[in-house]
């Protein structure tokens, strides 16, 4: 083959085949935790597996490698420049394919083939409180995902759970994340000692009042419209956790789930997929397959779901402009409620089992204990059948409460069934990159806190999806953080977020 554009070309076709193969798979997952039947799980395991078997066949194929290193090989310049698009798609492909050739197909397959298994198993085991149930599953997650970190590897100084890690957040290493969250629980601790011992209670009561489901259900999907998530490329459905799938150029799913007694659940668990969605949906379409076309890193995605959530949704400016239509939507529950009690209801701070109903202030230490957690299973010095007791002391430490039963302490999360070990810590990093966006977005758009009092959220989601959303992959998280911001990734913005939110309503300023 002659020419650089030749192979180039070559090279992204590839690629484009390889994805679509991985977004036929993640069709199927999201049908699985949506509408597949249960007793469909072992042939939906087996499927999954054959695909995961033939997209790593594409991801390690020799012709791949060849292209990969006859286009590094080229000349300065021929790919453009260094922090180029293209110099980009090549260096994402080379971290791709040296990651993925580290792995036997044999390992790929059962990995798929078990975690589906395993999620279905969790599905029931969370229903019937029973760990018991799951533990065999959970075995066997760790166990592959110990011969996975295994093969891959790390680097010199550094830990198995490394290589688990940087397949959410590439570049990011234990250590490094060790150093990002520890200034941070200092912080957070400080600030709830001082909520703690304000004595101020607020009215959350607010909250567990009759909250018709389909009512709920309208709500959500009218603030998510509001916010510019398009229905039309897009829809909502239930699921046992909340998530987001991407399928590609104009498919974007969202889950939520919904419980007449819990208004935060369903609402901002639907502006938090909704804030995953618009990433998905800037994503630039002709980059599909490539670099371009996919998020930075789940840290930098989890950043745009945080602060649909929680910069903008729990604000008191986006309750000037909602909380009409809410009480109109529960006349019962809201009618005769003010909006300065509904708001300070809603960021009640008070330690809680539930990680994704959880108050922004203690949100952090709920990812650090699974952080810890985690890297304990990996490294062999927390065997799975000890999770229980490990998570319930780790937790007391934390919350000062203990679970009443494993539903609300270790098998509340989803991650674990499908072997995403590595991926909680990606979720206090999307907080503070988000209070940092959200900084440098106010800074180039005006303020913020008066366009969401109107019901203007278009010039925030323009902003987001022009610096960070059609950026692609083009920068490392950190370096993104750089150039969108100017700085460098630091805790401080979020912490300045907390106090400014929280201070206020616990008389602490």
């Amino acid at each position: 083959m002659s020419g650089v554009a030749e192979r180039y070309d070559a090279l992204v076709d590839r690629l484009r085949r390889k994805a679509l193969l991985e977004s036929c798979a993640s069709v199927l997952g999201w049908d699985e935790q949506t509408y597949m039947p249960t007793g469909g799980a072992k042939h939906r395991s087996e499927q999954l597996a054959l695909l995961s078997g033939e997209a790593h066949a594409a991801a390690t194929d020799p012709v791949l490698g060849e292209l990969i290193g006859e286009l590094e090989s080229a000349s300065a310049g021929e790919l453009g420049d260094a922090e180029g698009p293209q110099a980009a798609n090549l260096r994402e492909a080379r971290r791709a394919y040296d990651r993925a050739t580290c792995l036997p197909r044999r390992l790929v397959e059962e990995l798929s083939r078990v975690g589906t298994m395993a999620q279905q198993a969790w599905v029931g085991a969370r229903r019937e409180k029973d760990f018991g149930a799951f533990l065999p599953h959970l075995e066997r997650v760790v166990a592959l995902k110990r011969e996975e970190a295994s093969a891959i590897g790390f680097e010199e100084g550094g830990e198995l759970y490394d290589a688990l890690l940087a397949d959410y957040e590439p570049g990011a290493t234990s250590a490094w994340i060790d150093s990002v969250f520890a200034p941070l629980r200092s912080a957070t601790v400080e600030l709830l000692d001082g909520i703690r011992g304000s004595g101020v209670e607020l009215p959350v009561d607010i909250l567990t009042r009759s909250y018709p489901v389909d009512s709920q259900r309208q709500f959500s999907t009218s603030a998510s419209k509001r916010i510019g998530f398009s229905f039309d490329e897009g829809r909502l459905d239930v699921a046992a956790h909340p998530f987001c799938s991407g399928f590609g150029p104009g498919d974007c799913r969202l889950t939520t789930r919904y419980d007449e007694h819990h208004f935060p659940g369903a609402f901002f668990g639907t502006l938090h997929e909704s804030g995953h969605g618009i990433y998905e949906q800037g994503l630039e379409r002709n980059a599909f397959g490539t670099a371009m076309g996919v998020s930075c890193s789940l840290g930098i995605h989890e950043s745009q779901s945080r602060m649909w959530e929680n910069f903008v949704g729990r604000s008191g400016a986006f309750w000037d402009f909602q909380f009409d239509e809410a009480r109109k939507t529960f006349p019962a529950a809201l009618g005769q409620e003010s909006r300065e009690r509904f708001v300070s209801a809603i960021n009640d701070v008070r330690s809680s089992m539930i990680r994704v109903e959880a108050d922004e202030v203690t949100y952090n230490l709920h990812i650090m204990l699974r952080f810890e957690l985690e890297r304990a299973l990996i490294d062999g010095s927390l065997e799975p059948g000890d999770v229980p007791t490990a998570w319930n002391e780790m937790f007391t430490r934390d919350f000062g409460i203990t679970p009443a039963d494993d539903a609300e302490g270790c098998l509340q999360d989803i991650h674990w069934s499908s072997g995403s070990l590595g991926y909680f810590p990606t979720y206090a990093l999307g907080n503070i990159y988000a209070a940092q966006f959200f900084v440098a977005a106010e800074a180039a758009v005006g303020p913020l806190g008066e366009q969401f009092a109107r019901g203007d959220f278009e010039p925030l989601r323009r902003w987001l999806n022009q610096e960070i959303h059609s950026r692609g992959r083009q920068y490392p998280a950190d370096r993104l953080v750089e150039v969108v911001t100017g700085q460098p990734l630091s805790h401080e913005p979020l912490v300045e977020h907390l106090r400014n939110r929280f201070g206020p309503l616990y008389g602490l300023c």
